[in-house]
């Protein structure tokens, strides 16, 4: 029910309004009245009518007055001015700022009423219009997440910072400070029952990304299944550090309560260039690589890594068995579920902390058990036989490779492109297969409603941040510009070959608000379902 408020000096006409007009039965409350607009302005603030209803003359502050203050206060408020005749040039003024109606006294309550409810009939159309638009914002939350992803990928990879900045300001992002620093993080539940790790997962999405806005120094990003990035920026690196450590606990206080909770992070180092960037993030890509290496939750920076190798003095041969193979099923972690980006900096401090690096036996160890490894990671995917083709370790290849830590590292790092490239290649059919899955479960879901990203994703099993960056990077859209087309294109079937109403063909095709269909079927189509189902465009 819409409020009303009536500012009005005459004390009769001012009675007359409110007690002969009977507002609860037309639909309205009335909620105050005052005598002029000094009086009336803190009762408007305080109740916040919808409606005021305000004599343009009056002594104290007068009605032009009083609407500019609520303009500027109530911006959403209507306001409807009461004047006499010889008052054309106040009527003049009160347009200029915008009240919705302008009555000449004296005036019926019939006439009166049917002003207010001209006036409610444009409030209800602006608010379902903004409901509308907020809507459709909140629906392509999606396809902002992916063009931020996009925004990352360009700024930490050297693209042109005009580029940079433009796309920055389409996004609402401020990129503006003078020093900046990336922090990469994953986090992940150990095994937990599907229905209380989504929920889990979401909950923990929502406080990372609220702590995120708040902070005010902190662009995050999400990166599906590399995890998130967020760059700090400051203006000197005394309150980087600062924000830096504030954000951190931040993010550690909302995974505290999850004792199942897996973290790790990776800080880049600080840079004085937004054109910088990839280094701070090739830093922090370097240090997030260890987290197949690091078996605790923490946050590193590259400062704090520091492996010092042992010689073949400090070295026995059972010692360089038992590191090895605590080692080597890390490799193996990181052989299954490591990115390929990542493998020049997991080999280089793979190699740092495989204490022994130094002693040629033990090269010659790390050599066997890094092939044997990748054996036994490509047997479940196949491909084994190409390992064996370009990279067995034959005895006298062994030896020769043993007197170069160069070699050692040429030969691991060709091992892992070979398995992570055959690992991938089979993970792509997968997805190929996942995709046509998706797109068959919205082609016969599309007209419910409650069809959403998070219900696609756990019908073809994945997480929905993943799910995301998987069908947009697949399929050249984001999931709800995909739905939202295939809805479309059947709604302009529909329109096209029956005759049934637009407010059937909207819930025919998943949008139970007509409004909604008809505001969204503008948007995407250039015209009302009525201009498309008009025989000049049939006809076309």
């Amino acid at each position: 029910m819409l409020k009303v408020f009536l500012v009005e000096d005459e004390f009769v006409v001012r009675r007359g309004i409110r007690d002969n007009i009977d507002w609860a039965s037309e639909g309205f409350l009335f909620s105050g009245e005052a005598a002029d607009g000094e009086l009336a302005f803190p009762l408007i603030q305080r109740e916040k009518p919808d409606i005021i209803i305000t004599d343009i003359r009056m002594p104290f502050m007068d009605g032009l007055d009083l609407s500019r203050l609520i303009r500027k206060e109530l911006p959403h408020s209507k306001i409807i001015i009461l004047s006499g005749h010889e008052e054309f040039s106040y009527a003049q003024k009160a347009l200029n700022l915008g009240v919705a109606e302008y009555i000449l006294k004296p005036v019926s309550g019939a006439e009166l009423i049917e002003s207010v409810k001209n006036v409610a009939r444009q409030i209800y159309q602006e608010r379902k219009e903004k409901e509308n638009i907020d809507r459709y914002k909140n629906e392509m939350k999606e396809e902002e997440t992916n063009s931020k992803r996009r925004l990352f990928e360009e700024m930490v990879s050297g693209s042109p910072l005009v580029k940079i900045l433009e796309r920055g300001k389409q996004l609402g992002l401020d990129l503006s400070a003078t020093y900046f620093q990336i922090l990469l993080f994953k986090y992940h539940f150990n095994a937990r029952n599907e229905a209380s790790y989504t929920e889990d997962m979401l909950t923990i999405n929502e406080k990372i990304n609220r702590i995120s806005a708040q902070a005010g120094y902190i662009i995050l990003f999400d990166r599906a299944i590399e995890g998130n990035a967020a760059i700090i920026k400051a203006a000197s690196l005394d309150r980087l550090a600062v924000a830096r450590k504030e954000y951190i606990e931040h993010v550690e206080a909302v995974f505290s309560p999850y004792d199942a909770l897996r973290y790790f992070g990776g800080v880049g180092k600080p840079v004085g260039r937004l054109t910088l960037l990839s280094e701070s993030f090739e830093s922090a890509a370097r240090v997030f690589s260890m987290r197949f290496m690091l078996d605790k939750n923490a946050f590193v920076t590259d400062g704090e890594l520091d492996f010092a190798p042992k010689t073949d003095a400090e070295l026995s041969l059972p010692d360089a068995r038992f590191i090895s193979e605590i080692q080597l099923q890390k490799v193996g972690t990181f052989l299954k579920s490591g990115e390929k980006r990542d493998i020049p900096f997991f080999v280089e401090e793979f190699l740092k902390s495989a204490a022994g690096v130094d002693s040629r036996l033990f090269r010659q160890y790390v050599i066997m058990d890094i092939y044997f490894t990748a054996v036994w990671v490509l047997k479940e995917i196949g491909g084994v036989e190409e390992l064996k083709r370009n990279y067995v370790a034959k005895p006298e290849s062994i030896s020769a490779m043993a007197n170069s830590a160069t070699e050692i590292k040429d030969y691991i790092l060709g091992v892992f492109n070979a398995v992570i490239d055959r690992r991938d290649e089979q993970r792509n059919k997968r997805y190929s297969l996942m995709i046509r899955r998706a797109k068959e479960y919205i082609a016969a879901n599309y007209a419910n409603e409650d069809i959403s990203l998070n219900d696609t994703a756990r019908y073809v099993n994945i997480s929905p941040s993943y799910f995301s960056a998987l069908f947009s990077r697949e399929t050249g859209r984001s999931f709800i510009n995909f739905l939202t087309e295939c809805r479309m294109n059947k709604a302009k079937e529909l329109l096209r070959c029956s005759d049934i109403p637009s407010s059937e063909v909207s819930a025919a095709v998943g949008y139970k608000d007509p409004h909604y269909f008809s505001y969204l079927f503008k948007k995407t189509q250039h015209c009302t379902p009525m201009q498309f189902r008009s025989p000049q465009n049939k006809g076309g």
